[in-house]
């Protein structure tokens, strides 16, 4: 009998992958969307009629519960948040609220109306902040460095304790940062190769960025949710960190977008003041031994081609007529 799946967030880059992903493995998919004055559903274009959406919200107990004992899942992956770390220092108390508390929300929906389903928490790198040790692993204390990241320190541990009170199946993804053509264009990787191909094609004129020395450890995400999915299928609930275990800086990134384009960064890209983090984090690498030797999991695609995935992709964009970022 086929496995039913609800995922939150699954209008998002990680979500609409996810989605794609369960769909070819047979199960039936939900999802839970927020009201909205615009639907935002272009990344679940190619499969939508094979998905079933609920409205609800993270900040709304009942509409959680509802849609759980609608379609009664057995699995769930709650991906939905406020996703951009650079917003949280605007809006930090609805940061909490969404990020944090609302996990909470949904574990005691799930506690209260389906407490046998597999429970999925995404938990990010940015709970590292400043490091307490290099390569980070399972056991690497949080310091996180921003309102994001401290709600989703919040929303770990919520998620850990539900799992050892209530002996519920719930496992948190630590994962590092993962980009493909699907990224909003606010993320630093979709704003270089959007603005990069734009760039090519007379579109623009300029890049402005903040710091070209911060580095990241980037991942394809579509590699990164096979690994949500791996989690939810092995004999007992745990906590995993995901991420390639390389770094690259801001600054790498540009280059590759722009040689592959040919075209040189030095005339084209600015350093501007305002999209500076007011507290940056210190060098975030993964190490995901215990993801490759438990779950089995391995990259499918190198940062290199990752750019250049995204640099296609927002070149036939452009070409179709996709407005030109201004942010």
């Amino acid at each position: 009998m086929a496995k039913t799946a609800l995922i939150t967030g699954i209008t998002g880059q990680d979500g609409s992958y996810l989605a794609e992903l369960l769909l070819d493995k047979g199960y039936e998919v939900h999802g839970m969307v927020r009201r909205l004055s615009s639907e935002n559903h272009h990344r679940l274009e190619g499969f939508r009629d094979r998905i079933t959406l609920h409205t609800g919200d993270l900040l709304d107990q009942r509409s959680i519960s509802d849609i759980i004992r609608a379609c009664e899942p057995d699995e769930i992956y709650n991906l939905a948040a406020m996703s951009f770390v650079g917003a949280s220092w605007n809006q930090p108390t609805l940061t909490a609220e969404f990020t944090g508390v609302g996990v909470t929300r949904m574990l005691e929906a799930v506690r209260e109306a389906r407490p046998e389903a597999r429970f999925y928490q995404a938990s990010s790198s940015e709970m590292f902040g400043k490091v307490r040790e290099t390569p980070q692993n399972e056991l690497t204390p949080f310091y996180p460095r921003s309102p994001y990241g401290v709600a989703k320190v919040y929303a770990h541990f919520i998620t850990v304790n539900y799992r050892e009170s209530y002996g519920l199946y719930a496992c948190s993804g630590i994962l590092f940062n993962h980009e493909s053509p699907r990224r909003s264009l606010e993320f630093v990787t979709r704003k270089i190769t959007h603005t990069a191909a734009a760039i090519k094609l007379g579109l623009a004129g300029e890049l402005a960025l903040g710091n070209l020395e911060a580095r990241r450890d980037w991942g394809y995400a579509p590699d990164f949710v096979e690994a949500m999915w791996r989690m939810l299928q092995q004999d007992e609930p745990d906590d995993y960190v995901v991420g390639t275990g390389v770094t690259h800086s801001v600054g790498e990134l540009v280059d590759i977008s722009f040689n592959y384009l040919g075209l040189d960064p030095a005339q084209y890209v600015r350093e501007d003041p305002k999209f500076m983090r007011p507290a940056e984090v210190d060098l975030l690498i993964a190490d995901p031994t215990k993801a490759r030797e438990e779950l089995g999991w391995e990259l499918s695609v190198d940062f290199e081609q990752l750019v250049k995935l995204m640099i296609d992709s927002d070149l036939a964009l452009l070409n179709e007529g996709s407005p030109v970022s201004t942010a």
